[in-house]
């Protein structure tokens, strides 16, 4: 059957992320640099002990849920567990992940043939983006900063909808918006429990991207699998 949507993963799929052992503390330590400066005064170890435990907790919950709350929901959560009443609407919260997400972007680089291939995709498929990520600002930020955003007819991101892959929900309202039988439609990603899993139960045929070897625990087989985006060219008709 012939594809009319193209639907990627964001992170190791068009954007390369370096390893969190990299990127997680130096975000951390400026988000806690925000907090400091708008009179939350709090140790930074202190601070990073009950983050990672609330954050482990929104891991664990979300396995079950598939809900995707926004970043500032376990900030203004950690902040709570050390004495300070602030709650997700507050300024301080939302500047404190603010300054986590720039610091952030700075290990955030984008493939080089992303442009090129979806340049080629655009106007021959429907093309859409589905990301689980906590700071749907911050995606959206890099998509544009990277001159991506444009090549997209529909973009939609975990923390805005609070719904994850590998949920049906988060590609069924893709899909509906877009327009598009899920046996038309194919998603790329680079996990396989979340990007080959999650569209494959909807209906959707399926492609890896190999940026690492393959989940050895997760026994699901893509329907293609590619080593680079440029790949993607010659395997989407057979999908």
């Amino acid at each position: 059957m012939q594809v009319e949507a193209v639907l990627f993963d964001l992170f190791d799929t068009l954007l390369l992320l370096e390893a969190p052992e990299v990127y997680y503390e130096p975000s951390l330590r400026k988000l806690h640099e925000s907090l400091i400066k708008n009179g939350i005064n709090v140790a930074f170890d202190d601070f990073m002990r009950v983050y990672f435990e609330v954050r482990d907790k929104f891991y664990s919950e979300s396995r079950k849920t598939l809900e995707e709350p926004h970043f500032n929901v376990r900030v203004a959560q950690t902040l709570q567990k050390l004495g300070f009443k602030l709650d997700v609407s507050n300024p301080i919260v939302s500047k404190a992940t603010g300054a986590f997400a720039d610091e952030f972007m700075r290990y955030v680089t984008v493939d080089d043939d992303a442009i090129s291939v979806l340049r080629k995709l655009c106007g021959r498929y429907k093309l859409g983006l589905i990301s689980n990520f906590g700071i749907p600002e911050c995606g959206r930020q890099l998509l544009e900063s990277f001159g991506l955003s444009k090549f997209f007819d529909l973009i939609v991101i975990s923390g805005e909808v609070n719904q994850r892959k590998p949920s049906p929900k988060i590609f069924e309202r893709a899909l509906n918006a877009l327009n598009v039988d899920p046996s038309k439609a194919v998603f790329i990603g680079d996990m396989l429990d979340l990007d080959i899993i999650g569209p494959r139960n909807v209906g959707m045929k399926t492609i890896l991207i190999e940026r690492r070897p393959s989940e050895a625990h997760v026994e699901v087989r893509p329907d293609k699998v590619v080593k680079s985006l440029t790949e993607l060219l010659d395997v989407l008709d057979d999908c």
